[in-house]
């Protein structure tokens, strides 16, 4: 799942959208990718997004000067639920000229209705493909046409620990997952802290969301991008041999005596948001580790005496690879533009988009991510926000959530629910897998 702050969100229209809806462009959408209708010079451009409101801020102020440049306007409007709205939008012929969709499942669901115009015409794909992140223009990529670019990404693959304690005790950052196990106990049989990890899954209506991203994780590391793609298209089932790999490796470091503050009955009900959270108990830590996203280090997570200073308090490594020098995969999510209505001021508001110039505002001021691999990190606030991106240029791939690519009945539905069951020892991990399996829709 890509962020806490979308899970909730009701499924209405917010006062926002309806707001904006009078002020779009005219014009109708096409799937094609030929010739841009109208002129640049004095167009107004209208872009509908749901990223958080610094991260818009950020990217309005970058666009605005070079926009202002080309004599065009461009309106951004902050909307509720993009991926529900803009669908309803479709259906009603009353869409932005650019809507930055959360999800690729949508993006090929507006393509195949025809209403998304291809992007290989209208950025420089040959620079993107060795400016960005591999696999990032792959994640927006429908029937070998780009319809969805990357603009603001997240990624996740993060093992977060207490900076201090965990430098007192001179532990190293594990470079295989054997290596990870052998810091679990490690960590407990030396008493540094109460247990190795903080976990918990708890998310009110989303509870079991957290679960999922270590799946995602454990299986692009043993299936390799090829393994993982096939199962998150259930070309590869989850009650099948890869999964039950990634099932015992979760249980291995989580359900073990010890491993887990409050034991593995505490996982379901225990806040994600606040689960990490004991590692910074005064005296001795409650753990040592906790995986979780990048906005994990944001206000309202950890405690905001931590929050004020992360790079003193706050420690981070990359979830590791199966193997010693194997490939280095990268789970994430993000906001992909989508070009709606194919004008010439729309197609130069994508370009620009395109530009990794468009982070500069944005990046540490933000939860923001830049794509583009050769983004200047120091642009970034602090050293632990830095060496996050580091992590996330040096991935050889980046691999979209698999949840936030199934059919919302799976990724947001059962596999949320039986990943619950079965850590709450309610169901058995054959039963949880194989009730996934059957909610998949037939077509």
């Amino acid at each position: 799942m890509r962020r806490p702050s979308l899970l909730m969100s009701v499924a209405a229209v917010g006062v926002a959208a309806l707001a904006t809806s009078a002020c779009l462009s005219s014009g109708s959408s096409g799937g094609g990718s030929g010739s841009a209708t109208g002129e640049v010079k004095g167009s107004t451009v209208t872009i509908w997004t749901s990223v958080d409101q610094p991260v818009l801020d950020g990217l309005e102020a970058a666009m605005k000067p070079k926009a202002d440049a080309l004599g065009m306007t461009v309106k951004w409007s902050k909307v509720d639920n993009i991926n529900q709205l803009i669908m309803t939008k479709i259906q009603a012929n009353d869409t932005p000229d650019i809507a930055l969709i959360p999800q690729p499942g949508v993006v090929a669901d507006i393509v195949n209705r025809g209403k998304a115009t291809a992007l290989d015409d209208v950025v420089d794909k040959s620079a993107l493909q060795s400016s960005m992140i591999p696999g990032t223009l792959e994640s927006g990529t429908v029937n070998g046409k780009l319809y969805g670019l990357l603009v603001s990404a997240n990624t996740k693959s993060f093992v977060f620990y207490p900076k201090k304690a965990w430098d007192k005790a001179g532990y190293q950052a594990p470079q295989t997952i054997d290596e990870l196990n052998a810091l679990t106990e490690k960590i407990k049989a030396d008493g540094t802290a109460t247990a190795p990890w903080c976990m918990g899954i708890g998310s009110e209506a989303a509870t079991g969301w957290p679960a999922t991203d270590w799946f995602e994780d454990l299986i692009m590391r043993y299936g390799g991008t090829d393994g993982y793609n096939s199962w998150v298209k259930h070309d590869t089932k989850f009650n099948s041999p890869l999964v039950k790999q990634a099932a015992a490796e979760f249980e291995k470091l989580l359900f073990t005596q010890g491993n887990v503050l409050g034991g593995r009955k505490s996982i379901s009900s225990n806040a994600f948001g606040t689960a990490g959270n004991p590692m910074f108990n005064k005296g001795k830590p409650g753990c040592m580790m906790y995986k979780q996203g990048s906005f994990i280090t944001g206000k309202g997570f950890f405690p905001d005496d931590v929050v004020k200073n992360l790079d003193s308090e706050v420690g981070v490594f990359y979830f590791p690879p199966a193997q010693a020098g194997g490939d280095k995969p990268v789970l994430g999510g993000g906001d992909m533009a989508v070009l709606l209505h194919n004008t010439a001021g729309a197609q130069e508001a994508m370009k620009l988009l395109s530009d990794k110039s468009i982070g500069d505002d944005a990046a540490g001021k933000s939860s923001f991510l830049s794509p583009h691999k050769d983004f200047d990190v120091t642009k970034y606030g602090g050293t632990l926000n830095q060496e996050m991106a580091k992590i996330s240029y040096g991935a050889s791939v980046f691999l979209f959530d698999g949840s936030d690519q199934m059919p919302g009945a799976v990724g947001a539905g059962t596999f949320w629910k039986d990943m619950t069951a079965w850590i709450s020892n309610k169901e058995s991990l054959d039963k949880a897998l194989n009730n996934i399996d059957n909610s998949w829709p037939s077509s």
